[in-house]
């Protein structure tokens, strides 16, 4: 039996890219002021004004409206770390000290499958819960770390992508898998997930360091199996781990040479930072179809530098904003909007509105090769939606008592929002959280 499902209220998409002045390109935005989002089936069919799609609201359509509110697609994430949520804003460290101190003792404890399931559902709900319909996840390197998220993703029926860390070297015994092992887990894992309902599988070797040249090469040779799939990793985020990175790999000319030589560089590949890198570099990423995670919030509680937004995207480079929990200390992409913004100022750049927006949504669909499925509101796109309230803090009402332009609510919300200006996440057309 169809299922018919109708979101009304104020409604705000990107089409296409909105440029960097003040005012977004012609064609750029769809906005309706009281608009309706009818879905079908978990797909959207139809986006309008509130009176031309009025005739089709008949009995059969339950309507959900949102007076005061605006609607947009579901935030994406593009990097984080399920296994970190409970180290999140943990205090005082750089990233190699930080991941002894911090990250790889938790990541231990997720062998533990019980541990893993309560962290999973912990996770997802707290996505929900900030607006975030779609991640690119990095688990352990423990199966059931995987397994635990997948499963618990597929019950919520959200778009997640996620693997199992490899890494062979340079960390606790614990977490150390082998070339051989890891080949035979991930492999496991890709035949059992990869391509199910709305879930993929992404080879995840989690950063030059900790692995040996035979795992990465063996990690090219797995991704080789099945091109479409995602491949994530990181890429020069701290100078100390570029540094050792050079000590580790003699042979390769720079860090991400290393990833080309062993076949970890082409479409669909996502590099978390690059925060250090020449234009050579950004060359090379940009022909060998790489994108860029800016994750503002972790480099800067890091103290791992400031990220060039404007020379990435100069140089052609799909660039994607992304939370980075738990080194990021909030799940909320409205927050990673924040940081960005004063990243972007501190590097003779400006983040607008319209380019912040977009990159948590259509852009961010983009970097992740899903633009034809997520990221807009137009027919025959999944129905991942999210409801901001404009007015959610003390402080946000009076800004919004002023009566602001679309262009200034905006900014009041990727400034001043947080998990309380989400009202309501919908994933494939079911309302899967309301704020209390």
């Amino acid at each position: 039996m169809t299922q018919w499902q109708a979101l009304r209220g104020e409604l705000l998409g990107f089409n296409r890219d909105p440029g960097d002045g003040e005012t977004p390109r012609a064609g750029a935005i769809a906005h309706y002021p009281d608009g309706v989002v009818l879905i079908r089936d978990g797909v959207i069919e139809a986006v309008d004004h509130h009176a031309a799609l009025a005739p089709r609201l008949t009995d059969d359509v339950a309507v959900a409206h949102y007076p005061d509110q605006l609607i947009m697609p579901g935030f994406i994430d593009p990097h984080l770390h399920f296994s970190q949520l409970d180290i999140i804003a943990s205090h005082g460290r750089q990233l190699i000290d930080w991941l002894n101190t911090y990250t790889f003792p938790e990541e231990i404890r997720l062998n533990d499958r019980d541990y893993a399931e309560a962290l999973a559902d912990g996770f997802i709900r707290q996505l929900l819960a900030h607006g975030t319909t779609t991640a690119l996840a990095f688990c352990t390197s423990h199966p059931n770390s995987v397994n635990a998220l997948f499963e618990r993703a597929e019950r919520e029926r959200m778009r997640l992508i996620a693997g199992k860390v490899m890494m062979d070297r340079n960390a606790p015994q614990a977490l150390c898998d082998t070339v051989e092992s890891s080949v035979r887990d991930s492999r496991a894992l890709m035949q059992q997930w990869h391509g199910r309902g709305r879930l993929e599988y992404a080879v995840t070797p989690r950063f030059a360091p900790t692995s040996t040249p035979e795992q990465l090469a063996a990690a090219g040779r797995l991704w080789q199996e099945d091109p479409g799939m995602v491949m994530q990793t990181h890429l020069c985020e701290n100078r100390a781990e570029i540094d050792w990175v050079a000590e580790l790999y003699p042979e390769a000319s720079d860090y991400l040479d290393v990833y080309q030589r062993a076949g970890l560089l082409g479409p669909r590949s996502v590099f978390a930072h690059a925060i250090h890198i020449d234009d050579d570099m950004r060359a090379r990423l940009r022909d060998g179809g790489g994108a860029i995670a800016f994750c503002p919030g972790s480099n800067t509680f890091l103290g791992s530098g400031l990220f060039d937004r404007r020379a990435a995207q100069a140089a052609g480079i799909p660039v994607g904003l992304a939370t980075d929990i738990g080194a990021g200390p909030a799940l909320s992409q409205l927050t990673t909007l924040s940081d960005a913004y004063k990243v972007c100022q501190l590097k003779g750049d400006t983040l607008t509105p319209w380019q912040a927006f977009d990159a948590l949504t259509r852009g961010n669909a983009r970097m992740l090769g899903l633009e034809d499925r997520i990221g807009r509101l137009a027919p025959g796109m999944e129905a991942d939606l999210v409801v901001l309230d404009p007015a959610s803090t003390p402080l946000m009402a009076r800004k919004q008592a002023h009566q602001p332009t679309l262009g200034e609510k905006l900014f009041n919300l990727m400034m001043l929002g947080d998990d309380r200006t989400i009202a309501a996440t919908w994933v494939l057309g079911r309302l899967a959280h309301e704020r209390a």
